[in-house]
């Protein structure tokens, strides 16, 4: 199958009955607790049930002696282990042992595991709202989700989950940490994190919910310059998208001078979103390009023509070291083809795909099967994306000037008074972000930014 230049929707084929699907996916950083939807269905391929079911023939000769001495373990194991255990456990967690050793992304799912994965995918169930990986033995958060009981509670990226319920995660794997974490809506739970900065572990009470994510979230900044939040890259989002931008241009009552695009701790999402989302700012070029070993691994997405919405109103991508997966394709590919300038600080580098591939017992084998990179030939994993302006996270409070610090005339014992009249129609002058910016000081100097590029392209003619 050649699946370059592939169109965002090609992917969006229901599966077939009876079909063996084999899901390439860009999935998020680590395993999402609460998501509403987490994977897509990005691109398939079929093939028959027989062949479904048949043994995968090995490209090298089978390793005899090291099977020869697991099935020594394996009946070491069954005849003097101190209580009897099923061969299915045994085996389980040996094919889990195999995987999860690969690298932090690939996972063997029993029949459980993949049946909980499909209602995460499909459904909603009781969560936090975490996206975590593991790193070292402890729970690593990449993003808390915005709206869920974990980011009210105030978790941050980076944070280190030591405890669950008072039970050390130490020794626990990533599934059974996240299983934990789940439960019935309503119900509560005690998480001890230790946070980078701070002296001593740190113990936040959260209760469980139902989480809905609202991937699109949209206001005017101020008049002609928009704002847009995306919180993850869903199925749905690209329209999500296309319906927020419409909506502040009826409230601008024409197009806009400029757009904030938020992804900051945005954990990523699907892949046909993420190019989808690129392709609405962008009339031509490469967005992502895949590559793995085998040939259904290899993708191209460009962009199409004409596709460019905002016809070609500057825009600041704004990211940090929670925006991973998809939110550093969008940011890599707007930044690679001179669309938009990214902001913030650098994003959280996971720029590996896995394929979900369901096995013939009802379990499915998570598997990296490729890297993707940036449209320059950027592979980001690891490194992730570098912002153009790079701008800290800090805070304003709302009764301070952001200039209170500055000696200035009228501070000065004994200075004359300004006896002169006042400018008409003069708007009084304030170094405080506007209401709608809040303290949030990342977003005021992006704003600050799309002024000064307005102001620039209007004295230049453009």
């Amino acid at each position: 199958m050649n699946l370059s230049h592939r169109s965002p929707d090609e992917g969006h084929k229901l599966p077939k009955g009876g079909h063996f699907m084999r899901y390439a996916l860009i999935l998020l950083m680590g395993v999402f607790i609460g998501a509403g939807i987490t994977l897509e269905r990005a691109v398939q391929a079929d093939h028959n049930t027989s062949d479904a079911q048949a043994p995968v023939q090995p490209s090298q000769p089978l390793p005899i002696r090291q099977l020869r001495t697991f099935t020594d373990v394996f009946a070491r194991i069954k005849s003097d282990y101190v209580e009897p255990e099923s061969d299915r456990k045994l085996i389980d967690n040996a094919i889990q042992g195999m995987v999860s050793s690969l690298d932090p992304h690939s996972a063997f799912l029993d029949r459980e595991a993949f049946r909980e994965m499909r209602i995460s995918t499909e459904g909603d169930f009781g969560g936090l709202g975490l996206q975590v990986t593991m790193i070292d033995g402890v729970v690593k958060v990449v993003s808390p989700i915005d709206g869920t009981p974990a980011a009210h509670a105030g978790l941050k990226p980076g944070d280190l989950i030591i405890k669950i319920d008072q039970k050390a995660v130490q020794g626990m794997s990533l599934n059974q940490a996240v299983n934990m974490m789940r439960g019935k809506p309503g119900s509560e739970i005690t998480l001890t994190i230790v946070r980078r900065g701070v002296d001593k572990p740190l113990e936040f009470k959260l209760k469980r919910a139902i989480i809905k994510i609202e991937s699109v979230k949209s206001r005017l900044l101020e008049p002609g310059y928009g704002y847009v939040r995306i919180a993850q890259f869903q199925a749905n989002t690209q329209g999500s998208l296309m319906k927020a931008l419409n909506k502040l241009k009826h409230e601008n009552k024409g197009n806009l001078k400029g757009l904030v695009l938020d992804l900051r701790n945005n954990p990523g999402g699907v892949l046909n979103a993420a190019v989808s989302v690129s392709n609405t700012f962008l009339n031509k070029g490469l967005i992502v390009y895949t590559k793995g070993r085998v040939p259904d691994s290899n993708m191209k997405f460009a962009a199409t023509p004409g596709g460019d919405v905002l016809h070609g109103a500057p825009v600041v991508v704004l990211v940090n070291g929670g925006s991973a997966s998809a939110s550093e394709i969008v940011a890599g590919a707007l930044q690679d083809n001179k669309r938009a300038i990214v902001m913030g600080t650098k994003t959280f580098g996971k720029g590996s795909v896995q394929t979900i591939i369901p096995l013939s017992d009802g379990s499915a084998l998570r598997l990296t099967t490729a890297r993707y990179y940036t449209p320059s030939g950027r592979s980001i994993q690891d490194r992730g994306i570098t912002p153009d302006v790079v701008v800290d996270e800090m805070k304003i409070p709302k009764d301070e000037k952001a200039n209170d610090s500055m000696l200035k005339e009228v501070d000065l014992e004994g200075h004359l008074k300004n006896t002169g009249p006042a400018a008409a129609g003069a708007p009084v002058a304030s170094a405080v972000p506007p209401d709608t910016v809040g303290t949030d000081y990342q977003l005021w100097e992006a704003l600050n930014l799309l002024r000064g590029i307005s102001v620039y392209q209007h004295e230049a003619g453009q």
